[in-house]
């Protein structure tokens, strides 16, 4: 009897632990075995980049790709084994029901024989709570030490894979509420041990970054980090339908469909220029602000295209292709964006010592931004030459 090989698609249906998994099967059933070629592939929501999952799965290098989730089904199945012209041996789904699945040993196996994982979209609480100090966390981490896989997610699923991540463990928090109260009980900042990929120490990632406007409350994120865990605080972000994949030497190719589509993706930092980069005011109940002089975060901003071709090193986090430098910073609970020239961090700030920092007043300015007065009465942002704020109300 000739053996299945090619082209075998059925379901299994699990009702271990009351059914607490599901595996959707496509492709060759007997395990191969290759050598992956690694790398990362964040992916921000919406409908997947092709040409981004076509370098996920070239990274896989012919093997077997293993889809993990918490809902949906084997919507990726047709889709990555063979609507995209990579070879592979083949694609499994499996949805985990319950957390009672991260014990079964059919679904450690499957993640010691994967050449690549990806994450789907979903409710990253989920994966977390379902996950997190399981076999399945330490099994990913292990195979990502020891046997170089791929790696990647979209929507929840990138949401999960910097070091620090936003847990959505009592919901998501838009833009606004989190601007206005950092400290919000929906603002869930989470660095316990996870999925530990090195690239990504020190970043929380965000998507969905155009709809809705997320551009705030990931700021708020990073502030968190520094603030409550002295992190030096990076964000890596996507728009919808754009990817960043990250080879093994830590270079991050942008894909996307631009000049068609305006899709982007950012590099969040702490701007190293600034001698004590903290935010002047980051308290419960009280919006922020993290401004100095509207230079406090450096990002920059790249248009994904469907070659890659624009990149960001993440090794530095100065050099870059094919992008812009901006500004950005929060006021009284506002975000502003400016253009900037490029982040120079040798030239002054916090890497160089016995640094002389004054504090002369440079100039004051009201909610708006627009510079004032001092005797003007009402809200005002004293600003000083050592980055410093000071938020006072004049009464007359």
């Amino acid at each position: 009897m000739k053996k299945l090989i090619f082209l075998i698609f059925f379901i299994y249906w699990f009702t271990s632990y009351s059914q607490s998994y599901t595996s959707y099967f496509t492709g060759n059933t007997n395990d191969t075995i290759t050598s992956p070629l690694g790398g990362i592939c964040l992916m921000g929501g919406a409908t997947e980049d092709d040409n981004a999952m076509k370098w996920f799965l070239e990274q896989a290098n012919g093997g077997d790709i293993l889809i993990l989730r918490t809902s949906g089904s084997d919507g990726y199945n047709q889709y990555l084994y063979s609507q995209l012209g990579v070879s592979v041996n083949s694609v499994e789904s499996i949805v985990f029901n319950n957390p009672n699945a991260s014990n079964q040993n059919y679904i450690h196996s499957k993640i010691l024989q994967a050449e690549a994982i990806w994450f789907a979209g979903g409710n990253q609480w989920n994966y977390i709570s379902y996950w997190r100090d399981t076999p399945v966390d330490s099994l990913i981490r292990h195979v990502l030490n020891t046997r170089n896989i791929v790696i990647g997610g979209t929507s929840a699923g990138m949401a999960i894979l910097g070091e620090y991540y936003f847990s959505a463990e009592n919901g998501t928090v838009t833009s606004s509420t989190a601007l206005n109260n950092p400290y919000n009980s929906l603002v869930t900042i989470d660095s316990a041990k996870f999925l530990e990929i090195n690239i990504l120490k020190d970043i929380i990632t965000d998507t969905h970054y155009d709809d809705p406007n997320r551009k705030g409350r990931h700021v708020v994120f990073m502030s968190r980090m520094l603030t409550d865990y002295n992190s030096e605080a990076k964000g890596i972000a996507c728009d919808e339908y754009t990817a960043v994949c990250i080879d093994t030497n830590g270079i991050a190719h942008v894909y996307g469909s631009f000049p068609t589509y305006d899709d982007n993706a950012y590099f969040l930092q702490i701007n190293c220029e600034i001698s004590v980069n903290t935010p002047e005011n980051i308290t419960s109940n009280t919006a922020l602000t993290w401004d100095h002089s509207g230079q406090a975060i450096k990002v920059y901003k790249i248009k994904g295209n469907s070659a890659g071709l624009n990149s960001f090193d993440l090794n530095t986090w100065e050099d870059g292709t094919g992008g812009i430098w901006e500004n950005w910073s929060v006021l009284n609970g506002q975000l502003f964006e400016s253009s900037s020239s490029p982040i120079n961090c040798n030239s002054t700030g916090i890497y160089l010592q016995n640094q002389v920092v004054s504090n002369k007043l440079t100039k004051v300015i009201d909610v708006l931004r627009r510079e004032v007065n001092e005797a003007k009465s009402g809200l005002l942002f004293y600003i000083y030459d050592d980055g410093k704020v000071e938020k006072k109300i004049i009464i007359e």
